[in-house]
């Protein structure tokens, strides 16, 4: 068998693997472009591929369809193809597969500029933890990835980095944070991409992009010591990727194993279980509105598509107060701007310049510290009430996972929003309100420090991805990537490519 027959029959396993499906469709001059990381993988421990040959296949790719998306932003294409053609790198499950880190990830020796003019100077000297998990496991790094300011936003549209683009239509944005990884991801500039989520930044572009995006329980992965600077810590850090596996194995990368985390560890998922679940069902926002028609149809097909697999699904609502929930989820939000503008004349110093935030920082940070200090003016002590209500929410999800196994629900209100709808230099309060009526469902999962994953299962009108967002308890993370294996076998997403991708352009 030549390397060209073996190629394709990889191929095919793979799809098979992944959706039940046939072969998917391969660039006319790439012949990865379609296959996932866990499929490329394969290919080098089989031998008949090396890390270099695919390593300098993404970086054609990058080459020459980044500059319509703006999905890379630092590339270090010499340096991974050094790696890629040395023996260091490690055998993990992903050796020799390009890969990029989010910007507000460190790379050492590499742009750390959290997406603001701040840093726009600064390089990383060090690997964070979530960097240091994907070089163990054989990942070679091609580059960073978009992101909007210090990932305060749910889109990627930066003063310093620019706007991502969608790779489905590129009028429209990525969603955020981790807006430059889906972008990637999904015009399969790579097979998988770091990402993290704070407020919904790896569920929202995955759903805004058509991809898979798993936010993981709190204290399930290795973190950086000292990346959080609230009290309760919002953000996991993990990936985003095209295939159930390959978000499986990203997980297995970077959960703790020691026993020193909060949970249990899962390993490695690999396949769907044959257990039927309970799944609460609502569109709901618990705040007097619903979601959106497209958007509510979506996930009326993904109620049924459950159904018909067997599964009991249930009306159901919020388990929490969401004016509760808005008022102590965004007094954290709100505090991580705080620290930055209080901050930014002590960080220009030390790069020896004389900076205040009006010159450096946007609107939407600065407006979120005057909103915090404002309220706290107000009534003092909101980060010590924010502390305290956690406990009530968790409380709150404990019971209500136990009348069901998972919850389905919208992971947007809205289909895909142009670039501008959201652009950090509007109006405080007209920035406000649209972030909040657009992003309502994801926040309160990473408040409750639950697990929760968006699956590519739906379309708007106009054809633009539509995810459906299910959870769980805080450390059941099996039950979503089972229960994710099972609708990729049902619905089969892998052959369903952006117009503007390497398998179509």
């Amino acid at each position: 068998m030549d390397r060209r027959d073996f190629l394709k029959g990889t191929a095919a396993a793979a799809a098979v693997s992944i959706t039940g499906a046939g072969l998917p469709a391969f660039a006319k001059l790439d012949e990865f472009a379609a296959l996932d990381g866990m499929a490329q993988a394969g290919l080098v421990r089989a031998g008949q591929v090396t890390p270099l040959e695919l390593v300098d296949a993404a970086i054609a790719r990058i080459e020459r369809l980044n500059p319509k998306l703006n999905a890379v932003v630092f590339k270090t294409f010499e340096k991974a193809r050094e790696q890629a053609a040395s023996a260091a790198i490690p055998s993990g499950p992903f050796r020799g597969v390009p890969y990029l880190i989010k910007d507000l990830s460190g790379l050492k020796g590499e742009p750390l500029t959290y997406g603001s003019r701040l840093f726009a100077r600064n390089k990383a000297k060090k690997d964070d933890a979530d960097v240091e998990r994907a070089k163990e496991a054989g990942f070679v790094m091609v580059g960073k990835s978009n992101t909007p300011e210090f990932g305060l936003l749910p889109t990627t549209e930066s003063m310093l980095l620019g706007n991502a683009r969608n790779p489905w239509n590129t009028e429209y944005h990525t969603g955020g944070s981790s807006g430059g990884a889906a972008a990637a991801v999904a015009a399969g500039l790579v097979p998988c991409a770091n990402g993290g989520d704070g407020g919904g930044s790896i569920r929202i572009p995955a759903s805004v992009c058509g991809i898979v995006g798993l936010k993981v329980s709190r204290g399930r992965l290795y973190e950086t010591q000292g990346s959080s600077i609230l009290p309760v810590s919002l953000s996991v850090r993990m990936g985003l990727s095209r295939s159930v596996r390959d978000t499986a194995q990203l997980l297995n990368i970077g959960e703790i194993k020691d026993g020193s985390g909060a949970h249990s560890a899962v390993g490695f998922v690999d396949a769907a279980s044959t257990r039927r679940l309970k799944i609460g069902f609502y569109t709901e926002t618990g705040i007097g509105t619903d979601a959106e028609s497209d958007v509510r149809s979506t996930l009326e097909e993904t109620a049924e598509l459950c159904r018909g697999l067997g599964h009991e699904v249930i009306a159901s609502a919020p388990p929490f107060d969401a004016r509760k929930m808005e008022e102590h989820f965004m007094a954290l939000w709100s505090a991580i701007a705080v620290q930055v503008v209080k901050n930014t004349r002590l960080v220009g110093l030390r790069q020896w310049r004389w900076v205040s935030p009006d010159d450096v920082l946007e609107p939407w940070t600065i407006g979120l510290a005057e909103y915090f200090e404002k309220r706290e003016n107000e009534n003092p002590g909101q980060l010590e009430r924010a502390v305290t209500y956690l406990a009530e929410v968790q409380q709150q999800y404990r019971e209500y996972f136990e009348q069901v196994d998972v919850v389905l629900t919208p992971v947007l209100r809205k289909p895909p929003l142009k670039i501008g709808e959201l652009s950090a230099d509007l109006p405080f309060e007209e920035m406000y309100q649209g972030t909040l009526d657009y992003a309502v469902y994801t926040g309160p999962y990473n408040y409750a420090g639950n697990c929760a994953i968006s699956l590519p299962l739906g379309q708007s009108a106009s054809g633009l991805p539509i995810g459906s967002q299910f959870a769980a308890k805080s450390g059941n993370e099996r039950t979503l990537l089972e229960l994710a294996y099972e609708l990729e076998q049902a619905k089969p997403w892998a052959d369903n490519w952006a117009a503007y991708s390497a398998v179509k352009q």
